[in-house]
């Protein structure tokens, strides 16, 4: 090292300009892009030189040509790789052709990006919304969406597949290195300079002729304008009426006339509004009176009900409720059809709220009104059975257009009303009594039984501790089913009204073959609720009373058939 202390020695000066000279101007370092001479070309391999490495690197002749570099791929051309390794385990040089036409193909998407240009692509597969575009410089693949591959739909893209043409690049992520691309705004673009060419033909107050409705929003519907513009009637130009959704007013496809309210030639906007058209019918509103017959005409049909045009611009809604008294769950499609003049009757009008409400059964006489004058509640009627359920009938009666309820506990007084209501079916002619009419809530109830006589009645000169003559018709768990004689009703002696002893309430003392005859007592009655309750111990405990009143001395009362008697004149004595 001694060679070198002295700097001012010919030599020093001499290798300190070599290192300045030379070596400071190869700057080697992994990670970098650098290029590199081919100098030697075997059957597989290709060898670079690249100043200021040791060894020759390496790059596979197959790889290459995968990169459409088969032309470069002669003596003394250059090559840009990836400096992956200076030395590896090995101690060769590691590089990457294919990884360096990626950074720099990165690079020229981040800087065309950055210049707002288009770059050259072809679509070259289909995938989950949208299609895969391929970079034609570089050879970097993009998603192109679904929504960005034409300014209008497009059912089939096939003729747009590996063909080249220009996409624009809409949005770049740098850190995951994907790329989004757009061929509608290049479309868009295109189209700019005719439309504002088009737009230059339109001025405000102009009138449009039978623009097409072409879509709606939330906002408003879009039209399309002599087969070259699209335009906004925003929702509160559709109509003075007011309107939630175009839909209400408009179908798409129909035709109507605009008048041009705005023109935007910066934003390339026509501004249009079918309102404007007539005058507002608002500012002239009190001409309409409430409860008053008009006419309407049908613009629109939806599932709950109808818009109506009382005058051109003043719409207003006729509900699905609103159409009928009689038909239920009825739509306006079945009754009507747009363009239809129907009669209509004003219910509401709120000019702050600038709405109208309108019906159409108002139109006519409420037929339950009708009803009720011609058949008042007690009234027999004829009627013609039009359906039925699990538990009751509905009847049309005398042909109007009113179908009556009838609940099977109204078809008899005797026998079971659920298995009463199987003997009846669709169009039997019944002969029902009115039994009740709610014009309000549109409600008949009629019933068969009240045409005649109840047996029930029976009992009206009747009361309680009364003793009658009751024929034993059966007996199961409940007790003793019985019949008085003379009524048409069987009731139910319970068990623990069979016997004052416990040891005698019992059914089988009874044959229950419908042939026996006994006495009992009414325990229980109430004509208002046809409630009636008999007892044999009542009647038992009445009658040993009297026997007490009547044999009350010590020999009496020992052949009478209580067998308790005795006891009990005993317990009398003493007291």
């Amino acid at each position: 090292m001694e060679i070198y202390k002295d700097l001012s020695n010919p030599k020093s000066k001499e290798f300190e300009q070599l290192l300045n000279t030379q070596l400071s101007k190869i700057v080697i370092e992994e990670g970098k892009i650098i290029e590199g001479k081919i100098n030697k070309i075997t059957e597989k391999f290709v060898f670079l030189y690249i100043e200021g490495l040791k060894s020759e690197p390496v790059l596979d002749i197959n790889e290459l040509k995968n990169m459409g570099l088969s032309e470069k791929i002669k003596i003394g051309e250059k090559i840009s790789v990836l400096l992956e390794k200076i030395e590896d385990k090995n101690g060769e040089v590691v590089v990457s052709a294919n990884k360096a036409m990626k950074i720099e193909g990165w690079k020229k998407l981040v800087d065309a990006y950055e210049a707002n240009e288009p770059i050259m692509g072809k679509i070259t597969s289909k995938v989950k919304g949208g299609c895969i575009v391929e970079h034609i410089d570089t050879g970097s693949l993009m998603f192109l969406p679904g929504s960005q591959i034409s300014d209008s739909p497009l059912k089939d893209i096939s003729h747009l597949m590996n063909e080249v043409q220009k996409f624009k690049l809409i949005k770049i992520d740098k850190v995951r290195g994907n790329a989004c691309v757009s061929r509608r705004e290049i479309l868009t673009s295109f189209k700019k300079e005719d439309k504002a060419k088009i737009i230059e033909k339109y001025n405000v107050g102009d009138i449009i002729k039978d623009a097409k409705v072409k879509g709606y929003s939330s906002f408003g519907c879009f039209f399309h304008v002599n087969n070259e513009l699209d335009v906004l009637v925003h929702l509160q130009e559709i109509s003075y009426s007011r309107v939630n959704h175009p839909d209400e007013v408009f179908n798409i496809g129909e035709k109507h006339d605009l008048k041009v309210i705005s023109v935007d030639k910066e934003k390339l906007q026509v501004g249009c509004s079918v309102k404007q058209l007539s005058p507002d019918p608002f500012e002239h509103i009190e001409n309409y009176e409430l409860k008053k017959i008009y006419k309407a005409k049908v613009v629109k049909i939806m599932e709950f009900g109808a818009f109506c045009e009382l005058e051109p611009g003043l719409t207003t809604l006729l509900h699905s409720s609103e159409l009928s008294w009689t038909k239920k769950n009825i739509t306006a499609k079945k009754m009507f059809k747009v363009g239809d003049m129907i009669d209509c009757v004003i219910t509401e009008i709120d000019k702050d709220k600038r709405r109208v409400a309108i019906s159409h059964r108002l139109t006519k006489e409420n037929p339950f009104e009708v009803f009720e004058k011609r058949f008042p509640i007690g009234t027999i009627v004829n009627g013609v059975i039009v359906n039925k359920n699990e538990y009751s009938l509905f009847l049309n009666i005398e042909n109007l257009e009113i179908d009556a309820f009838l609940h099977c506990n109204d078809l008899t007084y005797l026998n079971n009303a659920e298995e009463e209501l199987q003997k009846y079916k669709k169009n039997d002619n019944l002969k029902v009594k009115v039994l009740e009419i709610k014009s309000s809530e549109q409600k008949i109830r009629v019933g068969l039984k009240q045409t005649k006589p109840d047996p029930f009645d029976w009992f009206k000169d009747k009361k309680i501790n009364q003793t009658i003559t009751v024929k034993i018709i059966s007996t199961d768990s409940r007790g003793l089913v019985v019949r008085p004689e003379g009524c048409e009703m069987d009731f139910v002696i319970k068990k623990n009204q069979i016997a004052i002893n416990s040891a005698d309430a019992r059914t089988s003392r009874f044959t229950g073959t419908g042939d026996e005859r006994i006495d009992c007592a009414i325990s229980e009655l109430d004509i208002s609720k046809r409630k009636v309750s008999l007892s044999i111990k009542l009647l038992e405990e009445i009658e040993k009373k009297e026997a007490l009143k009547k044999y009350g001395s010590d020999s009496s009362g020992k052949n009478l058939p209580f067998s308790s008697l005795s006891e009990d004149l005993d317990k009398k004595k003493k007291k």
